[in-house]
């Protein structure tokens, strides 16, 4: 359906753009995107939040193994590695996705050797849509989000509060809460954590940090 024609030839050939980008992103999307997306915001609001669907829905797949290694990042196995050599990779390899506002999350039950290992034969290979990410984006790889009972009792041991055990507890009654300990390492807290433009109230769906 054709949008109102406004007085404005700037604000209908805005007009005209949303509902081109509407139809590639229904294209696109075998119909899943239907055009209310951002429906209420301001015209040049709607048209961003549509031109980054299509952005995204056109997008070749990839993994941060694959940029990493096209950015001139070497990856070797970490078993050719020295302990010193290893860490020296790891935090190359943290700086460089940071910069890419990729940032890891509750690292700190893993050595520096078991962290790379980790990425390096598993986590980097995740398939990711090769977009840039804006100022209002950024992606995290939490170490213990896959669910499994050993990703909960990591958590329960090292990273959850009192007051988190608790409700644990209560709402998972069946479940072992390990005894607290301090994590072995000290590496989150020096980890680099995304920073973010004020809040825009126009922009709201854009700050959704997801």
């Amino acid at each position: 359906m054709s949008t109102q024609p406004f007085d404005d030839p700037e604000q209908n050939e805005r007009e005209e753009h949303i509902e081109e980008l509407q139809r590639q992103a229904h294209e696109l999307t075998g119909g899943e995107m239907v055009a209310g997306g951002a429906a209420d915001a301001p015209p040049e609001v709607r048209e961003q939040f549509w031109e980054h669907v299509v952005q995204w829905e056109e997008a070749p797949w990839t993994t941060d193994f694959d940029r990493l290694q096209e950015a001139g990042i070497g990856l070797p196995a970490p078993e050719t590695l020295a302990d010193d050599q290893v860490s020296m990779k790891l935090w190359e390899i943290i700086d460089h996705l940071a910069r890419r506002r990729v940032f890891l999350n509750r690292t700190d039950h893993l050595s520096d050797r078991e962290l790379y290992t980790l990425l390096w034969s598993d986590l980097l290979h995740e398939e990711t849509k090769d977009v840039p990410m804006d100022e209002y984006s950024a992606c995290h790889i939490d170490l213990l989000s896959g669910g499994s009972e050993e990703d909960n009792q990591l958590y329960l041991k090292y990273y959850a509060d009192d007051k988190e055990r608790a409700q644990w507890h209560q709402d998972y009654p069946e479940d072992s809460i390990p005894a607290h300990a301090d994590p072995p390492y000290d590496r989150d807290q020096h980890l680099p954590q995304p920073a973010y433009p004020e809040p825009d109230e126009d922009l709201g769906y854009l700050t959704d940090q997801s």
